[in-house]
């Protein structure tokens, strides 16, 4: 049976296996869902005024700090009925590959960043979870999700 989580107009459901962490940010917050292995989700909320270009540029900027051989690719998803724009990345570390997508979009209230990671050798079962988790994502705020 899965669980729900709920918070300022944002909803997802995730196995009830994985571990939820909440954590408040100086301007807004995050929420993580682990999973027993290596996977998880991230996703944190900024205001509306910093850009999806800056939230997606920091987060890869940070990835290549700690990963220098990495690689990505532009791409755009469909994630709660609108276009996200985000990353591919591919990278090794303690020499395991590893998958993360890397997503993000704006409300009126709010630019989302959502982070799904993987080590390759689990991604053949974590990648449907991940998958399910942002499919069930959810804009429940009429002011967020327009």
């Amino acid at each position: 049976m899965p669980r729900t989580f709920e918070r300022c107009g944002i909803r997802f459901q995730y196995p009830d296996n994985w571990e939820l962490e909440e954590t408040e940010m100086d301007m807004g917050w995050m929420v993580s869902v682990q999973s027993p292995e290596t996977a998880f989700m991230l996703l944190s909320v900024h205001p509306p005024q910093i850009s999806v270009d800056e939230v997606l540029q920091t987060t890869l900027a940070a990835l290549q700090e700690d990963y220098r051989e990495l690689e990505h690719k532009l791409v755009r998803q469909k994630i709660c009925r609108r276009w996200a724009k985000g990353y591919n990345v591919h990278f090794v570390s303690f020499d395991f590959a590893n998958t993360c997508w890397i997503r993000s979009f704006r409300t009126r209230r709010a630019t989302v960043l959502i982070m799904c990671q993987s080590n390759d050798l689990e991604l053949e079962q974590s990648e449907p979870v991940l998958r399910a988790i942002l499919a069930s994502l959810q804009l429940t705020d009429d002011d967020l999700s327009a």
